[in-house]
């Protein structure tokens, strides 16, 4: 056996940002030398950030992280750090990968490097390429054809990148193959709900499968419209937690392990690649069999050394674990972009009073600026629910009346009906983008999911914004995390964020006397339970009515749902927490004669 200390280095960089990625890992890999590391890994693509797109169909940016990659190694070793391993994801190209239809162009492959002595060692390239939900990597990689062994102080360590691990077969069959003493998985996980979960019962099974301890190194941070948790872990060969990072926290993990060296006995192993022992647990479907690299990077094992425990954060509670989400993704949209401030629409309700908090508590108040816009129809409360909002939070408040400029628009041009509805949204959205390009805010959209769905929400109005927040979030959660936001601020001492007759009162537009959401909508309660079925599982109408919900609300949400689709292809980019967001996910074509009842008119033209 051989000792290693192993550091997971779960960081956030930044897409494109090739220096200052590069700054990152020499900065987290001088603090894991200074912790007695042997080797320290970084998540997938840490070099060039994740997911790259159409970044990765560019030559220019591909040589560039070549490049990189191997001033990094060179730089590593000025720092005095030659003799640590580093082993981290960039993008490279592969040479012997002749051009043809469907192969990506300069054939880019998703790779891990290992870095050792002022220079790249070795080199993996991901086997298994998603190509499902938000991924796209077949349009962007070529597949490696290889699986890697390299060792490092006497201990082969097998390498693996992301989907590698979800998918049977492949490296985790050749770690166990092989006798590998240590699976080194890193990642570009993307956050969903109680996803963690999932994630560490993979984990559980793949060590078990390939006989050794599994390290699984994970981004943090936001990426457009992902967010990536962190949640990096080490599991052993039976499956135990060794250590755990934390949620959404930039960090390093070490630990120490005492694995399998290359030169004990390997695992005997029967002919479908069990262990035979009588403890052996069952193998997973061993479908392919890759051949082998291997590369020798150290071969002298480390001296003994005296071990330490390592530690396991604690989880975040499920409301406390998507309010983190939604804070990353908002924090890093704004920073990574460069924006100084953002300015969103407080109209009392409990979306923006929602939204306000998570840019305060994620920016601090002081770049955050609301506005009450209030109407000829809006209540007193609306206004003093806001202003309350921007009391408890500290936030920047003013009031910009628009009952004048609404009128003008109506003299000008005498609409009625949802048109003159409407004309109030789009006075609001005006107003907002005007005081936006004037002082340089980013505007924060604060529509919910449930509203998206249904498009209860007007183009150009208050669907106007350049992030939106709580887009995959729907009503019913949306109070949820507003009563656990103020609910832990009671907990620590201080002002609750938000308003309770935010909280309380029944949502509403408030674009005609006396209107409230339940006069267009069902109880929100009943739309989330139906939609969450139809967006999130594809349900389709027969199956729903078995299901227990009445045909008429049936045919109803499910037209408005089909309708709108035009609407949520111009929303705003918002943080995913959901299996099936709108964007990424959910792809649905807008010119669609489709739909799940045939008493429905096949050309109904959506509303505004």
């Amino acid at each position: 056996m051989a000792q290693l200390r192993l550091a997971l280095a779960q960081v956030n960089p930044t897409v494109g940002d090739l220096e200052g990625n590069a700054n990152l890992v020499r900065r987290y890999a001088k603090a894991a030398a200074e912790q007695g590391a042997h080797i320290v890994a970084f998540p997938e693509m840490v070099l060039t950030g994740y997911p790259i797109e159409d970044l990765a169909l560019r030559g220019s940016f591909v040589e560039a992280s070549r490049q990189a990659c191997a001033h990094l190694a060179a730089a590593l070793a000025d720092d005095g750090l030659a003799d640590l391993v580093v082993v981290l994801g960039y993008l490279d190209r592969d040479p012997e990968q002749p051009p043809g239809l469907g192969v990506p162009k300069g054939a880019p492959v998703n790779a891990a490097a290992v870095l050792h002595g002022g220079r790249p060692v070795a080199r993996y390239d991901k086997h298994h390429l998603p190509n499902y939900g938000v991924f796209d990597e077949e349009r962007y990689f070529v597949a490696g054809r290889s699986a890697h062994l390299v060792r490092i102080a006497g201990v082969d360590v097998a390498l693996a990148v992301c989907e590698d691990l979800w998918q049977e077969g492949g490296p985790v069959a050749a770690a166990r193959d092989q006798g590998a003493g240590l699976l080194l998985v890193l990642n570009g996980s993307p956050y969903e709900r109680a996803k963690d979960d999932a994630r560490l019962a993979l984990c559980q099974r793949r060590a078990r499968e390939a006989g050794c301890p599994l390290a699984y190194v994970n981004l943090v941070g936001g990426q457009d419209e992902l967010v990536f948790d962190g949640d990096s872990l080490v599991v052993d060969a039976q499956g135990r937690v060794l250590a755990r990072a934390p949620q959404f926290e930039q960090g390093l993990v070490t630990v120490d392990l005492t694995l399998r060296a290359a030169d004990d006995p390997p695992l005997a192993l029967d002919s479908a690649g069990a262990d035979s022992s009588p403890a052996a647990p069952a193998p997973g479907p061993m479908a392919e069999r890759l051949p082998i690299a291997r590369t020798v990077v150290t071969a002298t094992p480390v001296e003994p050394f005296e071990t330490r425990p390592a530690g396991q954060a604690p989880r975040l509670g499920e409301q406390a674990e998507v309010y983190a989400a939604l804070m990353t993704g908002l924090r890093d949209y704004v920073v990574k972009n460069r924006f100084a401030s953002v300015i969103l629409g407080l109209s009392g309700g409990i979306d923006s009073a929602l939204v306000a908090a998570i840019a305060v508590d994620a920016l601090g108040a002081e770049r955050v600026f609301g506005v009450a816009l209030p109407s000829a129809y809006s209540s007193q409360h609306s206004v003093a629910d806001a202003a309350d909002l921007a009391q408890r939070t500290g936030l920047r408040f003013r009031i910009v009346p628009i009952a004048g400029m609404v009128d003008a628009f109506q003299r000008s041009l005498g609409l009625h009906g949802l048109a003159e509805e409407n004309l109030q949204a789009r006075v609001r959205g005006v107003t907002l983008m005007g005081l936006s390009n004037a002082e340089g805010h980013l505007v924060l959209a604060t529509g919910n999911k449930s509203e998206l769905s249904v498009g209860y929400s007007t183009i150009y109005g208050d669907a106007v914004g350049g992030y939106a927040p709580i887009k995959d979030v729907p009503k019913t959660l949306v109070w949820e995390l507003a009563r656990w936001r103020n609910a832990k601020a009671e907990h620590d001492g201080q002002t609750p964020p938000i308003p309770p007759n935010s909280i309380s009162k029944p949502p509403s537009a408030e674009l005609r006397p006396g209107q409230l959401d339940t006069d267009s909508l069902p109880d929100y309660a009943l739309l989330d339970d139906l939609l969450d079925d139809y967006v999130e599982q594809d349900r389709g109408s027969a199956e729903l009515v078995a299901d227990g919900f009445e045909p008429s609300l049936v045919e109803r949400v499910l037209r408005m749902t089909d309708a709108a689709e035009y609407k949520r292809r111009q929303y705003p980019p918002g943080p995913k927490i959901s299996v099936r967001n709108f964007g990424r996910d959910r792809r649905l074509p807008i010119t669609n004669a489709w739909r799940e009842r045939a008493s429905v008119p096949p050309h109904e033209p959506p509303s505004a």
